[in-house]
């Protein structure tokens, strides 16, 4: 909305002082012309804005133009910083919103703030992109129309239709009573019910959204929380799944617990003459024995499969026909 890029402007100027149209379209993510339009609105507006001439010419503030947050002190600014670094914002389409939130609150704070705040919020890093291996963590990339669409069906407590895409199932309508939104390891879901019976949906995997005038059927409070700790019990305790005995290399272990439903049991394997030998013993829960498969298959020699058996033979079959097809002498 043009309202929000004309304050991220002023905002933009109050923090870093003269800046370039090219600067300002940069950072606001739209042409050079719409960035002088903007400025012709502010002035007309009577925001002290003026253009400065010349090779490092640009555009600036009068001094002394700013207005000020008070009864902030240093490390409320910094939690309110700190929080704006989170990506969890993304899953839900508001990146952008908190982005300009951060910018506006780090305009408002009083001088002795300020600088400070800002200073010490960037030596803080909060759910990097990449671990350190460099490999990317996996997480939700959601249209921000259908997160908006999601959104404010939530807030506004109506009825909420949906395509969505369930694993290995056609796409297809359906209209649920959306409860809340939850974000976990970049992943945002959608609490809901359907016909009276609890559902979860992945935003991801909702292909078209769309808002009704019908009141949703829903409690008028809801504890999140524990709505999320209760479907999460259902999930593991239900469905055709599988424990499984393996040993990892604690390298993996991460990995390995990441993608399991649950971690039963763990011990630190022991060598032979009763010292560790630095690998790891864990039972887990999978979600079914496609799921088991993939995760073991996927860790490949950091992992060994100790039971069931049909695993085992499962994985020896894979490793067997991948050796042969790799062995075969080269046409």
């Amino acid at each position: 909305m043009r309202a929000d890029r004309l304050v991220s402007l002023v905002l933009l100027l109050r923090q870093r002082g003269r800046l370039s149209a090219t600067a300002l379209a940069q950072e606001l993510e739209v042409s050079t012309r719409t960035v002088l339009r903007d400025i012709e609105a502010l002035s007309a507006a009577g925001v002290p804005v003026h253009a400065e001439r010349g090779r490092y010419g640009g555009f600036a503030l009068l001094p002394g133009f700013r207005t000020e947050l008070t009864g902030l002190n240093h490390d409320e600014a910094l939690a309110l910083l700190v929080a704006g670094s989170r990506r969890g914002a993304q899953a839900f389409g508001l990146g952008s919103a908190l982005a300009s939130a951060m910018l506006k609150v780090v305009d408002a704070l009083p001088e002795s703030h300020r600088d400070t705040a800002a200073g010490v919020a960037e030596r803080l890093l909060i759910d990097p992109e990449t671990d350190l291996l460099a490999r990317r963590l996996e997480g939700d990339d959601v249209p921000d129309p259908i997160a908006g669409e999601v959104r404010r069906a939530v807030f506004a407590g109506r009825k909420l239709r949906i395509r969505y895409e369930a694993v290995g199932r056609t796409p297809h309508w359906r209209t649920v009573d959306p409860i809340g939104l939850v974000t976990v390891r970049e992943q945002g879901y959608l609490l809901a019910t359907r016909s009276g019976k609890d559902r979860t949906y992945r935003l991801s995997r909702i292909l078209a959204a769309e808002e009704l005038a019908e009141p949703a059927e829903r409690p008028q409070r809801v504890d999140l929380d524990r709505a999320w700790q209760e479907r999460g019990t259902r999930f593991r305790t239900g469905g055709d799944q599988v424990t499984v005995l393996v040993r990892v290399d604690p390298a993996r272990r991460e990995e390995l617990v990441g993608t399991a439903l649950v971690v039963l049991a763990e011990d630190a394997e022991a060598g032979e003459e009763g010292a560790e030998d630095g690998w790891l013993r864990l039972k887990v829960t999978f979600q079914d024995a496609r799921h088991a498969e993939w995760v073991l298959w996927k860790l490949a020699a950091d992992a060994e499969a100790l039971s069931p058996q049909w695993l085992r033979t499962a994985l020896h079959e894979r490793a067997t026909a991948l050796a042969a097809r790799y062995g075969a002498s080269t046409r």
